[in-house]
């Protein structure tokens, strides 16, 4: 992406908020997932300042060749001597006994103009610094690519919050509202005297007691809305309405069996660590360097006129040229050079080092994202199977206690033992959900709908 493209993406950005800010009509902000990531990158300033990093490089790339292309000066210069300079000459020389005579030197009016070019021939130190620039840029490309797949996931895993905590709160108050249901039969069944008045207490109690997790709830829901805004820098009082729910769509297998393989090759935080070795690399090189000569050629051309006449300036030009060659090397400095060189090669280790340690626990990584995939995987098949089967001892409780054949304790057990299944099967979901999110971070991988930059 060049500048001006960049450029435009950050107009684009600040023209976005006014309308996502102003909530025209009161209307709730509607969310897809897909609007919530694309939101994250066009929006996020952190994402952008990393973007202006990978700016920085190429212009970084541009100076290095700088250093190696030609340079060109031109200068001029208009004098007007106000009291010419003299010299003196002993009197005897004009045939005067003793003293001294004041020569007058030059000219009231000098005019100068020249070009001057310069051209390394030699010289170790740039000609590293262009692979190093290159190296840089790449780096930083890599590092961009790193925390945009990184804010990517961080999109998802909100906009996955957001969904689970208004599943949530939609178990919450269908609780109450089941709970409710049964006060009243409760009371209906205690006003024909058919049950006690503790099964009574107890049903009331049992709402008294639901009402705060609905309050939990909408509380919860509002706090992962409210991060989900942050990430995609939208206002805080912008009311959304996120589109969609959490299901459960399988990794595939064969993606699964080479997760680590993939990971290993396609990981920007381990691509941007490698390219920071090699970088590391070449400053010891570059450190180096300073032992080798530097070799560079010269020229110039200019043209002097000088008149007591300012309107006969130009009468009478001389032009002068010469060119060169010049070579320097530095014998001795103190050992600044060899004590740069080994500062740079501890630097070259230190990345080596961190390369080593962050391959290993990116492996570790992805490995226990492939056994939480697997876990909430086997705790979704087992839970659609206990939901089904709490669903239908809350049926039975309920039938049986209209009856007169069970308990309230009977009821309140078979629901409290529905809403877990229910839970448990959506935080299954949820989690896997996020593992998946997680493994594609890993991966270096970006879902179909946002455009991967590397293609």
């Amino acid at each position: 992406m060049n500048r001006q493209g960049f450029l435009v993406r950050c107009f684009i950005a600040v023209l976005a908020w006014f309308p996502i800010s102003s909530d025209a009509g009161g209307q709730p902000l509607r969310l897809t997932i897909k609007d919530a990531v694309l939101q994250t990158l066009e929006n996020n300033p952190d994402l952008m300042m990393v973007r202006m990093e990978v700016e920085r490089a190429d212009a970084l790339v541009k100076e290095a060749w700088g250093n190696a292309l030609p340079s060109v000066d031109l200068d001029a210069s208009y004098t007007r001597a106000l009291k010419k300079p003299v010299f003196f000459l002993p009197g005897d020389f004009f045939g005067e006994e003793g003293g001294v005579r004041a020569i007058e030197v030059g000219s009231t009016n000098a005019l100068a103009a020249g070009i001057t070019a310069n051209q390394i021939l030699f010289n170790s130190a740039v000609f590293v610094g262009v692979g190093a620039a290159g190296t840089y840029s790449r780096l930083s490309e890599e590092q961009y690519r790193s925390a945009r797949i990184d804010f990517i996931t961080r999109s998802r895993r909100a906009f996955y919050d957001v969904l689970l905590a208004r599943r949530i709160l939609d178990l919450a108050v269908e609780t109450r509202d089941n709970t409710a249901e049964n006060l009243r039969t409760v009371r209906l069944l205690a006003d024909q005297g058919l049950v006690s008045e503790f099964d009574l207490l107890r049903a009331e109690v049992t709402l008294e007691n639901v009402i705060p997790e609905v309050i939990n709830a909408e509380n919860a829901l509002k706090q992962a809305e409210n991060v989900l805004k942050n990430i995609m820098s939208i206002p805080y009082d912008t009311e959304i309405d996120v589109v969609g729910d959490l299901e459960y769509l399988p990794v595939a297998d064969s993606l699964l069996v080479t997760a680590q393989e993939q990971m290993l090759r396609q990981n920007p935080q381990l691509s941007a660590l490698q390219y920071q070795t090699e970088f590391s690399d070449a400053v010891v090189s570059a450190q180096k360097s300073e032992y080798l000569p530097t070799l560079y050629a010269f020229g110039n051309y200019t043209y002097q006129a000088q008149s007591n006449q300012f309107n006969a300036l130009t009468d009478d030009v001389i032009a002068s040229s010469q060119v060169g060659l010049s070579l320097s090397l530095n014998v001795f400095n103190g050992l600044q050079s060899t004590a740069r060189v080994e500062q740079a090669q501890i630097e070259h280790l230190k990345s080596l080092e961190q390369l080593s340690g962050t391959r290993q626990n990116l492996l570790s990584a992805t490995e226990a994202v492939l056994l939480q995939l697997n876990k909430a995987r086997r705790r979704i098949e087992a839970q659609g199977r206990t939901i089904d089967q709490a669903q239908r001892g809350y049926e039975i409780a309920t039938t049986r206690y209209s009856s007169g054949l069970g308990t309230q304790l009977e009821v309140n057990d078979a629901q409290l033992a529905l809403v877990r299944a229910n839970v448990n099967k959506i935080e299954a979901v949820y989690e896997y959900a996020a593992a998946s999110a997680e493994l594609d971070r890993l991966l270096g991988r970006v879902p179909d709908y946002v455009k991967d930059e590397d293609q």
